[in-house]
């Protein structure tokens, strides 16, 4: 199964919530699937944790590459494609972060883990983060 974490899944996963689901991390950590991260998830940790929403326990660059590389989790860069995408969903969810995962997801045939329900307003394949 080739994966796309959202942000939050993401989140979860780094610090071992209990919110993340026994089957989403199993997945996340099965060798067999592809895992990807998208360029914009970790904008969007830097926007909040910078702007005070999201509280990190260390900064991005002290675990992130580390964290990836260590599980073998490719990063997923915003292309043009992706970008153009997005002008194309319906106006199911505002979150631009988001909305720009689901273009991703899309292009890319990637199942997105998440635990936000307003995906599923979208045709793209899901991975319940809380499962």
């Amino acid at each position: 199964m080739n994966l796309l974490l959202d942000t939050q899944a993401l989140l979860w996963w780094r610090h071992g919530d209990r919110k993340l689901g026994r089957r989403a991390h199993r997945a996340i950590e099965a060798g067999a699937n592809t895992v990807r991260v998208s360029a914009a998830s970790i904008w969007e940790i830097a926007i909040k944790s910078r702007g005070g929403k999201l509280r990190l326990r260390d900064p991005l660059a002290a675990w992130l590459p580390e964290a990836l590389a260590q599980r073998g989790i490719g990063a997923l860069n915003v292309t043009i494609d992706h970008a153009i995408a997005v002008a194309n969903l319906p106006d199911h969810h505002a979150d631009p972060f988001d909305r720009l995962l689901i273009a991703q997801a899309q292009l890319e045939a990637l199942t997105i883990v998440t635990s936000d329900t307003a995906f599923e307003d979208y045709d793209v394949k899901l991975l319940d983060a809380r499962t």
